[in-house]
């Protein structure tokens, strides 16, 4: 019993030591020329303001030593400074994990970004956020926006919006999309003031465009300077979409290669929401469609030939006059989809049913199919030769997988097989124009409103529709022969 009493006393009395040395040994520490030993004797005892003080002080006396001595007790600090101060090549991941795992919200960071799990990297940006990192919590907002995750994204947007201009800018466009305009329409342009690019080019739409009805949808005039074969009106369904409209209206006007073209494409409608009904899978084609009944007034008023319809999300594609595009769609895509209005087809492989469509020998300006020798691909062979004296034929990739072999005017890859080559001959040019003038080789969307409004029931529409259609097919009469002159009158 009394051994067990004098060994209580010893440990208190060393209990008591110790809570007197550390502070002591910290004291010195202040007042040394070499602190770093008084530090390490600390440290040894678990000290927490040991440990950061001699981190503090091997960082900035670039002292590695003491950082390994301190990786040795799993201080986390030193380890993510030792972390950083390796070069690149020379990085331990264990330090970086004994970091993160530690609590250090920068380490947690540099982990989520150094991994391709997805779950991971939540994981860890989720644990630097929720330390008030702000650089985490940005990276965490923009991870759940690439993910289509908005709501996930809403709070770590307000917890950095003042900070970040780019969580500024997302979260007045989640603010603008739920109908909060004005507050929206507030983050956007304080984003736009601190020189976000984003938000700059957003701000330049808003000031040009307003959501409008398609009752509100007015008449206006087609360019005078121009024959405009082709009237092409766009509608936007959405602010993004509006958006992506203007970039791709201004690009048209740009180009200079399709400026010999009689194209006439009109400045964008943004619609008001949910005028348009949309779906990437259009009625189970796994392409962008919309019901276009809605616009028949707007198509009207603009005396449009054709349509573009900018929404969210889909494959792009042209169906019976009007053009489908996405917000990720470019403007080479909108440049390959203009040239499917005047009857080009794909150079690239077709799909089974549409190889069955095209690769029938049928007469289309960019391709001439190889099987009998009919009438059809010689007067096209002799058409092109006549535009292009230094013709070039090749194989196309159209027809791949069906029994016949297609062939291009040209051994490059085109725009029509590639849409980001660019490529555009000047043949193809001269056959685009020359198709723009014959009205019964082009689609416009009075047949794409005549079926819609014809499978709706709608009969009257339809006829109107119908009739539009025909009118466009119908070459204009040729102007009368001038009567001749009445024989005078004989005295």
């Amino acid at each position: 019993m009394r051994g067990l009493i004098i060994a209580l006393l010893a440990m208190v009395l060393v209990s008591a030591d110790t809570a007197h040395y550390v502070p002591q040994l910290l004291a010195n520490a202040q007042s040394s020329q070499k602190p770093a030993p008084l530090l390490w004797r600390a440290s040894l005892t678990g000290s927490p303001a040991a440990r950061a003080q001699l981190t503090d002080f091997a960082i900035a006396n670039h002292k590695p030593f003491w950082l390994n001595k301190l990786v040795g007790l799993k201080h986390a600090p030193a380890a993510w400074a030792l972390y950083q101060q390796a070069p690149l090549h020379e990085r331990q991941p264990y330090l970086l994990q004994l970091a993160a795992r530690g609590g250090v919200a920068e380490a947690q960071l540099a982990l989520a970004m150094s991994t391709e799990d997805a779950q991971i990297r939540e994981r860890w940006l989720l644990k630097g956020a929720k330390q008030a990192f702000q650089p985490a919590q940005a990276a965490l907002a923009d991870w759940y926006l690439l993910n289509q995750q908005p709501e996930k994204a809403r709070p770590w947007l307000k917890a950095t919006a003042g900070e970040y201009p780019a969580s500024a800018y997302h979260l007045g466009r989640l603010l603008w999309d739920e109908g909060k305009h004005q507050q929206g329409r507030a983050l956007i342009g304080e984003a736009a003031s601190r020189q976000n690019p984003l938000a700059r080019r957003l701000e330049q739409v808003l000031s040009s465009y307003q959501p409008q009805s398609v009752a509100q949808v007015k008449s206006r005039a087609w360019p005078q300077n121009r024959q405009c074969l082709q009237r092409i009106q766009m509608f936007a369904t959405s602010l993004s979409s509006i958006e992506r409209a203007s970039e791709l209206y201004t690009n048209f006007h740009a180009d200079k290669r399709l400026q010999a073209l009689p194209i006439c494409l009109q400045r964008p409608v943004w619609l008001t929401q949910n005028t348009l009904k949309c779906s990437n899978n259009w009625q189970k084609t796994d392409r962008l469609g919309c019901d276009v009944r809605p616009l028949a007034d707007a198509i009207e008023a603009r005396d449009a030939t054709h349509a573009i319809v900018v929404a969210d999300l889909g494959k792009a594609n042209v169906n019976n006059g009007v053009m489908f595009l996405d917000l990720s769609d470019s403007y080479s895509v909108m440049v390959h989809e203009l040239a499917h209005f005047a009857g080009f087809v794909d150079e690239y492989p077709l799909g089974s049913a549409m190889a069955s469509r095209y690769c029938n020998g049928k007469e289309i300006p960019n391709l001439v199919f190889d099987g009998k020798l009919t009438y059809a691909p010689f007067t096209t062979l002799t058409h092109w030769q006549g535009l292009a004296p230094n013709l070039k034929i090749a194989p196309a990739k159209t027809c791949q997988g069906h029994d016949r072999q297609a062939y291009k005017p040209s051994d490059k890859i085109t725009f029509l097989e590639h849409h980001d080559s660019g490529v555009i001959p000047d043949l193809y040019l001269k056959l685009w124009r020359q198709q723009l003038g014959r009205p019964n080789a082009q689609r416009p969307i009075f047949m794409n409103l005549f079926q819609s409004f014809h499978y709706a029931g709608n009969t009257p529409q339809a006829g109107k529709w119908l009739k539009k259609y025909q009118d466009f097919n119908q070459p204009a009469p040729a102007p009368a022969p001038p009567s001749s002159p009445e024989p005078a009158l004989q005295p």
